[in-house]
C-alpha cells in the first residue's frame, strides 16, 4: 500500500485543484458506501491497481504483499492510498463512509469478479451483523 500525499496543482481565492490520479489508464471509477464496522474486500487482484480516495468518514485499510508483513493505515476525508497487483487488501469503516475507487485493470464493469481472488484467511474479520 502506498499512501499518497496530495498537493494542490493550483490554488487561489476560489479554492484548490487537486489531481488525484495522473497519467494512468483508468478503466472504472466506483463509489462505495460503508456502514460503521462494515468490512469489504479481503481479496487481491493479479492485474488490477486501485486508488482508494476517502470522500467522507474514516476507513481502516489493511494490506499485505506476498511474503511481507501486514500494513495498516487509517484514511480520512481527502486521503488517497494505492493498492497494487497481488497486494491483499481489506477495508473497514470506522464510521459511515464513502470511498471513490479509481481502477486500472480488469476489475471493472461487467468484469467485476474476473480479477478478484478471495482470501482464505481474512486480513480483517467480518463483524457480526446486528439485528435492527
Amino acid at each position: 500500500m502506498e499512501k499518497v500525499a496530495l498537493t494542490a496543482a493550483a490554488s487561489d481565492d476560489r479554492g484548490e485543484i487537486i489531481d488525484l490520479v495522473v497519467g494512468e489508464g483508468i478503466t472504472a471509477i466506483t463509489m462505495i458506501t460503508f456502514t460503521t464496522g462494515a468490512v469489504r474486500a479481503n481479496h487481491y487482484h493479479k492485474e488490477t491497481v486501485q486508488w482508494n480516495y476517502v470522500v467522507s468518514g474514516r476507513i481502516k485499510l489493511v494490506t499485505q504483499l506476498p511474503d511481507q508483513p501486514q500494513q495498516e493505515t487509517e484514511l480520512g476525508p481527502g486521503e488517497l492510498a494505492v493498492t497494487r497487483e497481488n497486494e491483499r487488501h481489506a477495508l473497514q469503516a470506522l464510521e459511515p463512509s464513502q470511498l471513490l475507487v479509481f481502477t486500472r485493470g480488469p476489475r471493472s464493469g461487467k468484469d467485476y469478479e474476473e480479477d478478484t481472488f478471495r482470501l482464505t484467511t481474512p486480513l480483517i474479520a467480518p463483524s457480526a451483523r446486528r439485528e435492527p
